[in-house]
């Protein structure tokens, strides 16, 4: 009986492992997945800001065009009889249109200028998390990151896991370094090539 239980219970442990390793793989995989879907939401969030804002712009220099048209297209549907008449109203709807062209592009300057300015006042993740990383002297770790800029932006709601995705997009662009030290994984703006300290070197050697 020894003999039979042997066979069967090595068979169990080695199906317990199995199992065991791909519940581990399944739930990294899960992670990742769900990593990279948090990325692409917050992107689509930003994309989505950027087509209001944009939309928004349109529909105000949209608005703006077809009245200022219609207040030109006015002044010179005038009858030619009664010429003194024309001579005294034409410098009347003259001012008159001036004041509908600048009325119409007073709304439109201003709504562009406020939509510039939102758009302006709320940069993308990616875009604030190049501008920190430009900042530091050292490497940074993901989590590092996250807590500086949940302190700096309260208003956003930065993840460690969205930030690490971002870093990863941003690693395989070329635009940030990526270094381990032991299991710990550290990030760093890429540094950007000057050639600005040769030219003096090669004034002084020609002076």
């Amino acid at each position: 009986m020894s003999e039979i239980k042997a066979p069967s219970t090595e068979l169990t442990s080695q199906y317990i492992a199995q199992v065991t390793g791909d519940l581990e793989r399944n739930a990294k995989e899960q992670e990742r997945v769900g990593q990279e879907i948090e990325a692409l939401q917050e992107q689509l969030r930003a994309l989505q800001q950027d087509h209001t804002v944009l939309v928004n712009m349109q529909q105000a220099l949209g608005a703006a065009s077809p009245a200022a048209e219609a207040a030109t297209a006015a002044a010179p549907s005038v009858p030619r009889q009664a010429s003194a008449e024309i001579k005294q109203s034409k410098p009347k709807k003259a001012a008159a249109t001036a004041a509908k062209k600048t009325a119409a592009k007073k709304p439109a300057a201003k709504a562009s200028s406020v939509k510039a300015s939102e758009t302006a006042a709320k940069p993308t993740l990616v875009e604030v998390i190049r501008g920190h990383l430009e900042q530091q002297s050292e490497p940074r770790s993901a989590a590092e990151i996250t807590a500086a800029l949940t302190q700096a932006h309260p208003d956003r709601s930065v993840k460690t896991t969205v930030v690490r995705t971002t870093l990863e997009g941003l690693v395989a662009k070329g635009h940030v370094h990526r270094t381990k030290q032991g299991s710990s994984v550290f990030y760093a703006a890429a540094a950007t090539s000057e050639p600005a300290p040769v030219e003096p070197q090669q004034e002084a050697v020609a002076g």
